[in-house]
């Protein structure tokens, strides 16, 4: 298998365990939602990590990726508010933590990137 053809199933791969861990521990996410969004920071946290789950099955399939992509990039840089918001919420834990929180924010770019890559290979195979 080429790394074009890897491409779009590893970046589904990578959507499909961020969707499942917004599952199986909300906890850790609740507390990234911005307080300025409406409603329960768990509704939030439920309703990306199904988009997660959802993108992760239209990336993963020729006929959709290209949109699923398109939309993984949106989702990438919708969520980084809340990147933000987890790097200055943990602004004072321990070095590893704060380094963590902020290496989430420049990670954002290759992620667009990334997503944006696999809908421009997947252009004429829909």
């Amino acid at each position: 298998m080429s790394r074009s053809e890897r491409s779009p199933l590893l970046l589904a791969g990578l959507l499909a365990v961020a969707g499942t861990a917004h599952f199986a521990a909300p906890r850790q996410f609740d507390h990234m939602v911005p307080r300025s969004l409406p409603g329960a920071p768990r509704a939030w946290t439920y309703a990306s990590g199904a988009a997660e789950l959802a993108l992760a099955a239209g990336v993963a399939l020729p006929r959709t990726r290209k949109a699923a992509a398109l939309a993984a990039a949106a989702l990438f840089v919708g969520v980084f508010p809340a990147n933000v918001k987890m790097a200055v919420d943990w602004r004072h834990r321990p070095a590893p933590q704060r380094a963590a929180a902020l290496g989430r924010l420049p990670l954002q770019v290759p992620l667009v990137m990334w997503a944006r890559g696999v809908a421009k290979g997947a252009e004429g195979t829909a």
